[in-house]
């Protein structure tokens, strides 16, 4: 009887690695990501107040594929409001839950920001959440949006929603990949 045990258990072992070998394996919404990598110049407009004029900075951003093709590290460098600002994101898509995941840490903070979503039919778009404390307004939900234009461009688009439930533009970069 034990001897039998042991054999199933080893059958549930294996069959476990299974899932968990094709789980981990990149697919077609990595190699989506994938397009994003290289070196890119970024012309970023940022809102303080949704009324007023955007802050325009520019920046460089280096995109690699990390991990074996499963996630997209983006490096940041440039300014914001008049400051040097850097920052660094991780990127994937996780073949368990089918959503879209990535982090985002940057030198004008302490916290690690984690995003959630989904792509649009085409995969060229990805939509993600993410909630944040903010220490002046309190919570919110902020809301991104990446859009791979062409193999060339792509926009991505942050805005916010505080607990009056109204959505505001906080910024949009554009970059184009360096020639």
């Amino acid at each position: 009887m034990a001897k039998k045990e042991k054999h199933e258990s080893k059958m549930d072992m294996q069959a476990m690695m299974e899932i968990y070998t094709k789980l981990g394996t990149p697919g077609a919404p990595h190699q989506a990501l994938a397009s994003m990598a290289g070196s890119w110049v970024a012309k970023v407009k940022s809102w303080c107040e949704p009324s007023n004029s955007p802050m325009e900075s520019t920046g460089n951003s280096e995109q690699k594929m990390v991990l074996g093709g499963r996630f997209l590290r983006q490096e940041f460098s440039g300014e914001m409001m008049g400051n040097p600002f850097s920052g660094i994101g991780f990127a994937g898509y996780d073949n368990h839950t089918k959503k879209y995941v990535s982090t985002w840490m940057d030198s004008m903070g302490t916290a690690i920001l984690f995003f959630e979503g989904t792509a649009s039919a085409d995969g060229k778009t990805i939509t993600q959440e993410a909630r944040y404390d903010d220490p002046i307004r309190g919570p919110m939900k902020w809301r991104s949006v990446t859009r791979v234009v062409d193999d060339n461009n792509h926009m991505f688009e942050m805005f916010s929603t505080d607990k009056s439930g109204k959505e505001e533009k906080m910024m949009e970069i554009t970059y184009t990949r360096k020639r």
